[in-house]
């Protein structure tokens, strides 16, 4: 149903809804209604929950105005609709760009959670969500009864989310967003690139603010997506790839025909002892085994007795070159 609707339609209709559940009148058959939209594309489920976290964190914040359907005429006269109705369309844009994504969010009770490098650390949510965050990992929690929205500031982490259909469970990840649709999923940040893996479930991805090009998808099982501020791509992933990508939580890296260059950057997350690369011939060298995240120096002596690589230490560096 959504195919022919923009955004800007489906936020607008949104914003219907969510007025018409206001009204005294509502009853099973608008319920059974409503319901069916939200079934009919993630992209409506999304934009409704969003509509109404936002209303239920800003009380009457006056949208900025946007084009958006003619309401009925009696949704005028509704206070609700006095907020939303001439602004539906582009609702969180408008409260973004008034008050900035971080002071609308943040509630006092966010709670931080923070691993250093090589560090991991396993938060239990009150919500009965599971998060585990890898090494150098910086997360922001804000849940209570009315929302439920994370912070991935750095680094990685796996979550699995308790789900609930009327307070979605949603990650912010610098200009992108993640909204759990009921699943597992691992969400890896590197400046302005991000990372999600699905493992079961759905998710939706998208951008969170107009600065960023517009891109969205829905991410299922074995879905892979990587995400910068332009460009948006998304590909299918085995089990063994998704395993390898969790690897961390039990200890290990797993290298699959990866390149020097990509392992030692690999290995340098974990470790203050760094590995460098002296030249690109020996960065372009491929290795496959499995190695504990923090035995640099075993990684080292492997490289060196199967693809012929010199290895030297220098300070609290260990220098590969051909």
């Amino acid at each position: 149903m959504s195919g022919s609707m923009s955004a800007k339609d489906i936020k607008a209709r949104a914003g219907v809804w969510l007025e018409r559940r206001t009204r005294e009148t509502w009853n099973e058959k608008d319920q059974s209604e409503l319901d069916a939209w939200l079934a009919a594309s993630p992209a409506h489920e999304v934009a409704y929950w969003r509509l109404s976290a936002a209303w239920n964190r800003a009380g009457r914040l006056v949208a900025l105005r946007n084009a958006s359907p003619e309401p009925l005429a009696s949704a005028r006269r509704n206070p609700l609709w006095r907020w939303i109705g001439r602004g539906a369309a582009g609702l969180v844009i408008a409260v973004v760009l008034g008050l900035g994504a971080n002071l609308f969010l943040r509630h006092a009770s966010e709670n931080v959670y923070a691993t250093p490098v090589g560090g991991h650390q396993i938060v239990a949510l009150g919500d009965g969500t599971r998060v585990e965050l890898n090494t150098d990992t910086s997360l922001r929690v804000d849940a209570d009864a009315k929302q439920r929205t994370a912070w991935l500031d750095r680094g990685e982490a796996y979550f699995q989310v308790k789900h609930d259909a009327a307070h979605p469970f949603v990650v912010m990840v610098g200009e992108h967003r993640v909204t759990d649709l009921g699943t597992k999923f691992l969400i890896r940040r590197e400046g302005g690139r991000v990372e999600v893996d699905v493992m079961e479930g759905r998710v939706w991805l998208d951008s969170a603010d107009n600065k960023t090009r517009a891109q969205s998808a829905l991410l299922t099982d074995g879905d892979a997506a990587v995400a910068t501020g332009v460009s948006l791509s998304v590909k299918k992933q085995t089990h063994q790839a998704l395993a390898r990508a969790l690897s961390w939580q039990h200890g290990m890296i797993v290298f699959d025909n990866t390149t020097l260059a990509d392992a030692v950057s690999e290995f340098n997350r974990y470790n203050s002892e760094k590995l460098v690369i002296a030249d690109p011939a020996a960065g372009r060298m491929t290795i496959g085994a499995t190695f504990p995240i923090n035995d640099v120096a075993r990684f080292a002596k492997v490289a060196q007795d199967v693809l012929g690589v010199r290895a030297v230490k220098r300070g609290s560096e260990i220098v590969i070159s051909r």
